[in-house]
């Protein structure tokens, strides 16, 4: 049974009032309450036919009162109470908070610390497959000492469940044009993100030689404050951590040397590069933020 919004809360259990819960005959203001038995003897004439008593002298006569059953009958089915206006909302008490929309990124602040500090700051990590982009962004957004977030643009475009376009099985208008959805709704996240006070790193295979569908396409979508990093290992250790992989994204060895020969257009661009071929995940990590920093104060030409 469901009370109208508004209506009072039935009373707590305790002792007389049955098991736990709430029966039907809850004690409400106004419930008439359980009904009385009559005293033992021959029953008498209905109550409809009794005689009514003549009022005493200089008193007016008061009208007959309807059963309680017609009483509550009059009140709906929740008649022991009538309605009350809801309380006005309260954001303390409900956690209805506003967030401000998501505009496009500005550069951050130059940090007053080593590091990037407390910066609230976007950051791209380019590299080829088996870079270990996803891994480094991973780190680096966790052992930061600001709310910082990671979005994964593999993650992102794996959403499609049904319908997948998967470029392993040939590259056509629909597998990229679902690489292209995957990047805005990314940009659309990382904006919403750093509107609201939390820092983002993206991960993507940005191609030098597609400036317009790559980089220039993130710049649209994120903002000029946007600070792309380059990670570009060497070939064989590029090719040992592809073998590691399973499931789609891991791609043949032909593919693997196809796409690091051509980001290693990136040399020569003016974007910072970390060659991790001997660096570990920790030191990665702490190398990405030193460059960062370095891009805060100096931003890259792109």
């Amino acid at each position: 049974m469901q009370h109208a919004v508004g209506a009072p809360l039935p009373p707590p259990h305790g002792p007389g009032t049955g098991p736990v819960g709430w029966s039907q005959q809850a004690q409400h203001p106004g419930h008439p309450g359980p009904p009385v038995p009559p005293p033992a003897g021959p029953p008498g004439p209905p109550p409809s036919s009794r005689p009514v008593p003549p009022p005493p002298a200089g008193r007016p006569a008061t009208p007959p009162q309807a059963p309680p059953a017609q009483q509550a009958q009059g009140r709906g089915w929740s008649g022991p109470a009538p309605h009350q206006a809801p309380a006005p909302v309260s954001r303390e008490s409900t956690g209805h908070i506003q967030l401000p929309p998501g505009g496009p990124v500005p550069l951050p602040a130059p940090p007053a610390e080593p590091g990037t500090g407390t910066a609230t700051l976007a950051v791209l990590l380019i590299g080829p497959a088996g870079a270990g982009k996803t891994t480094v962004a991973k780190l680096w957004a966790s052992r930061r000492r600001v709310p910082t977030a990671h979005v994964s643009l593999d993650d992102v475009r794996e959403w499609v469940c049904s319908g997948f376009a998967d470029p392993q099985a040939g590259w056509n208008d629909q597998s990229e044009a679902q690489y292209r959805l995957a990047r805005r709704t990314c940009g659309f996240a990382a904006r919403n993100f750093l509107a609201n006070g939390i820092s983002c790193i993206l991960d993507d295979a940005v191609f030098p030689d597609r400036p317009v569908v790559g980089l220039g396409g993130w710049k649209r979508h994120v903002g000029p404050g946007l600070l792309p990093v380059v990670l570009l290992p060497g070939l064989e250790v590029v090719l040992e951590r592809n073998a590691a992989r399973s499931g789609n994204r891991r791609l043949s060895d032909e593919e693997v040397a196809r796409i690091h020969g051509r980001m290693a257009g990136w040399y020569g661009s003016g974007l910072p590069i970390i060659d991790n071929s001997t660096y570990d995940v920790e030191t990665t990590a702490r190398v990405l933020d030193d460059i960062l920093a370095r891009s805060i104060a100096s931003p890259p030409a792109w």
